[in-house]
C-alpha cells in the first residue's frame, strides 16, 4: 500500500488534513505534532504513511518523520491500543521522549493521552518497556520536506541521537539503557543547542546517576 505521499495541503482539521496528489485528495489522519509542523493550505508538503486496511475501510495516517510512524506502528501492537488512541499517545507524548516516558514508567505521562487510563499505561509500560531502544529512525525516510520550513528542521534529534547511541554502545552500555539515558538527558535540556559531545556527556551522566 502506500508508504509515502507527496502533495499539497488543501486543508486542516484537529486530527487530520486532506492532501492533494495530483488532484486527488486523501484524507490522511496525523497526530498534533505533524499537524503543527507541515504548514498551511496551499503548501507543498510529503509525509510517510502507515495504510490500515479493514473489512470496510482503508485508513491513511501520516508522519512528518520515521521516529513518529516507528513508534505509531510499536504503539498499534499493543493489545487495546488503536490507531487514534496510538495518535492520541503521540500527541500527549512526542516521540523523541516517548521512549524516556516508558523506560521511567511515567503512567501519569501516558494518561494525559485521551483514551488512555491507568490499567492501559501499565500495559503499554511492561510490553514496550524493553523495545525503546530499538525504535529509531531508518535511511532517507529519518524525515521528511513540509512546507513549514522551521519546523521541518526542527524534527531533529534523531541523527544525534543516533550518533550518541552509537558511541554508548561502543563504551559497552546496552543499546536500550544508552537510548533511555540519552533521550532522558534530551528531554532535560530541550532548550539548549545540544552537539554531539555535550549529548555524549549528558547521557553518562544519566546513565551512572
Amino acid at each position: 500500500m502506500f508508504a509515502k505521499l507527496t502533495g499539497i495541503i488543501d486543508s486542516t482539521a484537529q486530527g487530520s488534513l486532506i492532501l492533494d496528489v495530483n488532484g486527488v485528495g486523501y484524507f490522511v489522519q496525523a497526530s498534533n505534532r505533524t499537524l503543527s509542523r507541515i504548514g498551511d493550505a496551499g503548501d507543498p508538503c510529503a509525509l510517510l504513511v502507515e495504510t490500515i486496511v479493514r473489512e470496510d475501510n482503508i485508513s491513511l495516517f501520516g508522519f512528518c518523520d520515521a521516529l513518529e510512524k516507528n513508534w505509531f506502528v510499536t504503539l498499534t501492537k499493543v493489545q487495546g491500543v488503536g490507531a487514534k488512541a496510538a495518535l492520541a499517545i503521540l500527541t500527549a507524548c512526542p516521540p523523541e521522549n516517548l521512549g524516556a516516558v516508558i523506560a521511567s514508567q511515567d503512567k501519569a505521562a501516558l494518561t494525559q493521552a485521551d483514551g488512555v487510563g491507568p490499567k492501559l499505561a501499565a500495559r503499554l509500560i511492561t510490553e514496550l518497556k524493553d523495545k525503546v531502544g530499538d525504535i529509531a529512525p531508518s535511511g532517507s525516510e529519518s524525515s521528511v520536506s513540509t512546507g513549514n520550513a522551521g519546523a521541518g528542521s526542527a524534527v531533529t534529534g534523531n541523527s544525534l541521537i543516533d550518533d550518541a547511541l552509537s558511541a554508548l554502545i561502543n563504551l559497552g552500555y546496552g543499546r536500550a539503557d544508552a537510548f533511555t539515558a540519552l533521550s532522558k538527558a534530551q528531554a532535560k535540556a530541550e532548550n539548549d543547542n545540544l552537539d554531539l559531545s555535550a549529548l555524549i556527556k549528558l547521557g553518562l551522566q544519566e546513565l551512572n546517576s
